[in-house]
């Protein structure tokens, strides 16, 4: 079996990186979809499984920090590195590397969604006056600025973007949960569920599931995020990117919670699927979290892209012998950002993605695919805590991402039939 070890002239990054880091790719487009979940799983089941997707997740990402070195001498600094050593050279590639693709890609085509239409939202407010523009043509302009970013090099360079979308977040967060506070109950809120066929109420619920899911979606890059920090056998990298990690999740804690909460309390069953929109006063302060949104989206897109670039870029280099540099990259990630931009502009549907994405590749990368890996490395102890605990995330997260593919894909195609239909 051929173990792969990268090696990284430069592994600069401190612990608060994976902080700041770790809460750009997590705190991020599934906040705001929260209480929209809560709207279609009530208040019990609704606060029951973001307890659990909390804890499972938190879990599965200390597994992953953990087995990063969990071989002398070899850093698994790549998720599909990993699922190498744990299933074989062949079958790793084909289990870890598509989904933890699907959950970068998807991510990013989900927030090429949100930048759009908060970036809308925000010129609606902000200007009224103005002629505004479609939110087709907001969703561009959002893809626009990535042509540029997207040149920069590596993880390293995106540093500052990256805090930057994590302040952000933190503070959209706060506006968001504050806001409704302040706000109060709607005059017509009801807690029930929606008034849908049965059939369609299970279709909402699933999808509800994988909204939740969708909502801790930063494992497919945690690898690749300690790849960056120093290691020695006196002080290894887990130590510090685990003290990262407890950092961003107690934030994640401050913000999910809260905004679920008061966003469901305020609003009820016809909360918005992002819950800003649901908010309408006072206006300064809607466009100022839409506009907070805005620039945490284009962070959260780097962060999830720059792997994508680097594995494609190597792979390139590699079949075709094409030297990486300045043409390669430009021809590359202009590519992969107009891709992305083409789906998302295609599918501007923010929930529904939500719900599809976050079953097809974040259910197995942060449920229960690390879990499955730690059983055939670790081995524990059978009939253990940690071997329940562990058969329990793959037992959640298995029947997460199945009823939220079929969900999701019904969804879409239903939406996107009336979208094109009355347009």
């Amino acid at each position: 079996m051929m173990i792969t070890e990268n090696k990284h002239s430069q592994r600069r990054a401190k612990w608060w990186y994976s902080t700041f880091h770790t809460v750009t790719v997590i705190v991020g487009a599934g906040v705001l979809s929260l209480p929209f979940a809560m709207a279609y799983l009530g208040w019990g089941p609704g606060i029951l499984t973001l307890l659990v997707s909390w804890g499972l997740t938190l879990n599965s990402m200390w597994q992953m920090i953990e087995m990063h070195e969990c071989v002398p001498g070899t850093r698994f600094d790549r998720f599909h590195d990993l699922g190498r050593y744990a299933f074989g050279p062949k079958l790793g590639a084909w289990i870890v590397l598509p989904l933890q693709l699907i959950v970068q890609v998807g991510s990013d085509i989900v927030y090429m969604v949100i930048g759009g239409k908060c970036l809308y939202k925000f010129m609606e407010i902000a200007c009224t006056n103005c002629t505004q523009p479609k939110v087709s043509y907001a969703i561009l302009s959002f893809g626009a600025i990535h042509f540029f970013l997207s040149q920069l090099p590596n993880f390293d360079s995106v540093v500052g973007v990256s805090l930057l979308a994590a302040l952000m977040s933190v503070s959209y967060s706060t506006i968001a949960w504050v806001a409704c506070l302040s706000k109060g109950q709607s005059s017509d809120v009801s807690y029930g569920y929606m008034k849908f066929s049965r059939t369609e109420l299970i279709w909402r619920m699933f999808n509800a599931l994988g909204q939740i899911s969708f909502a801790f979606a930063g494992h497919a890059v945690t690898l690749e995020i300690q790849a960056r920090i120093p290691s020695t056998p006196e002080k290894p990298s887990k130590i510090a990117m685990w003290k990262g990690v407890i950092v961003a999740y107690l934030i994640n804690a401050i913000c999910y919670f809260p905004v679920a909460i008061t966003g469901y309390w305020a609003f009820g069953r016809y909360v918005s699927d992002n819950v800003v929109d649901s908010l309408e006063n006072p206006e300064w302060l809607i466009a100022s979290a839409n506009l907070m949104v805005f620039i945490h989206m284009v962070g959260g897109y780097q962060v999830f892209a720059m792997p994508v670039f680097d594995l494609i870029e190597k792979v390139i280099n590699k079949k075709l012998k094409i030297s990486e540099g300045l043409i390669l990259r430009l021809v590359v990630r202009s590519a992969y950002v107009a891709f992305t931009l083409f789906i998302g502009k295609t599918f501007p549907f923010f929930g529904d993605l939500l719900g599809f994405f976050g079953g097809l590749s974040i259910g197995p990368t942060s449920y229960f695919l690390p879990s499955i890996i730690w059983l055939i490395i670790k081995k524990p102890k059978r009939f253990s805590i940690n071997w329940f605990i562990n058969w329990g995330s793959i037992l959640i997260g298995v029947c997460i991402m199945l009823a939220s593919i079929v969900a999701g894909v019904r969804n879409l195609y239903v939406d996107a039939h009336d979208y094109y239909q009355f347009r």
